[in-house]
């Protein structure tokens, strides 16, 4: 099952490099026909798309090799790296965004072609949306973070392209030309956001970050409905590493309770966990009565 994942993800991450190079030569026609400076702007975009995609394909097939002995807690944090690296990318296309808008507004240029222009980019801006729309859930149901950053990425492209045509549409209807890079760098300012905000959000993983509290509440819940014979649960901590969970916490039992036992539910606990958050490494430390203390508790 988890060899049919891995390779599903590699498959997903593969497919988003051919996207990606579609959609750059749809916009890039789109500009040829218009001579805009947005649309060269959104196409310059879709080249680090490419680049994104490529980082994300090389970060899923890495962090799908098995545990080794020099990584004995398996590649899983190469997913954070790439999706670090997108967040950077993104705000790469926003500073190249700026940059065109700027020199635009200095020299304003009419428009050539504009509606079939925009009628091209608007359906290279379509197919992003849905392939955005389809790695964010996979990222989500298959818990691996380089695909959510590619959707995260595709999607601010989305945003983008949805800017530039609302740009290009005022510059043909008022005759003002300058509101084309004008829109395109206010797209840029939201674009360089959302990279920033991905930037955070993939450093917190590699920093080990807690996980959120939805998933420690179904972990504390699945070592609560199997802990029949036991006293506590102590210590509890946990923390994600791409679609991987670590698990620990201290379990504390009769002092007279055979090992066999204790070992027992020890792996009830164990197969109820992975059942709630799916792959995991799981630790748990069984102490006597005497341990037992009042506070980090897993209710009992």
């Amino acid at each position: 099952m988890i060899n049919r994942t891995r390779a599903g993800i590699g498959t997903i991450a593969g497919a988003s490099i051919a996207v990606g190079m579609v959609v750059f030569a749809i916009k890039l026609l789109a500009w040829w026909m218009t001579g805009s400076v947005a649309l060269f702007s959104d196409a310059l975009e879709s080249i680090v798309n490419i680049g994104a995609a490529i980082a994300a394909y090389v970060a899923v097939r890495w962090s799908a090799q098995p545990d080794d002995a020099d990584h004995l807690y398996g590649h899983h944090k190469a997913e954070y790296l790439s999706a670090v690296l997108e967040g950077a990318l993104i705000v790469l296309a926003a500073a190249l965004i700026l940059r065109e808008a700027f020199f635009a507004v200095m020299s304003p240029i009419a428009l050539d072609a504009p509606w079939s222009g925009l009628a091209v980019n608007l359906a290279a801006g379509a197919i992003n949306a849905v392939w955005a729309v389809v790695l964010m859930r996979y990222g989500r149901s298959l818990r691996s973070p380089a695909l959510a950053a590619d959707g995260k990425h595709l999607m601010a492209d989305v945003i983008t392209s949805a800017g530039v045509a609302v740009g290009l549409v005022l510059a043909v209807l008022t005759g003002w030309s300058i509101l084309d890079p004008l829109l395109a760098a206010v797209v840029a300012v939201n674009v360089l956001r959302s990279g920033f905000a991905l930037v955070t959000e993939s450093l917190g993983g590699l920093l080990d970050a807690a996980p959120p509290e939805e998933d420690l509440s179904r972990i504390r819940k699945a070592i609560l409905e199997n802990s029949d014979g036991a006293i506590e649960s102590h210590d509890l901590r946990a923390r994600h590493a791409g679609r991987r969970t670590f698990v620990d916490f201290h379990l504390v039992v009769p002092g007279e309770m055979p090992v066999a036992r204790a070992h027992v539910i020890c792996d009830q606990m164990e197969a109820a966990i992975r059942r709630e958050m799916g792959e995991c490494v799981i630790s748990i430390h069984v102490e006597p009565a005497h341990k037992a203390k009042q506070e980090n508790l897993v209710e009992m």
